[in-house]
């Protein structure tokens, strides 16, 4: 027979296994905005040599630009 392990008490007083009473989810639908979400989202993640350099997106996407621009001025 398993034993679950003793909740600890937050701050608050509330256990921390626990929700607020005020979190209703009870009318929401599971994985209602995943589609929307994967055809929208474009993470890509690097590697930790090129984080060194690139510590933002901003620092990243004007690299990329830069090389876009030069790679469609050298395109046929």
């Amino acid at each position: 027979m398993s034993q679950e392990p003793e909740a600890t008490v937050n701050d608050d007083g509330m256990r921390d296994d626990e929700m607020r009473p005020e979190y209703d989810f009870s009318g929401g639908i599971r994985g209602k905005y995943y589609e929307a979400y994967m055809r929208s989202s474009n993470v890509v993640v690097l590697d930790p040599d090129v984080a060194e350099v690139f510590r933002d997106s901003a620092s990243v996407n004007e690299a990329l630009r830069l090389i876009a621009k030069i790679a469609k001025s050298v395109s046929v």
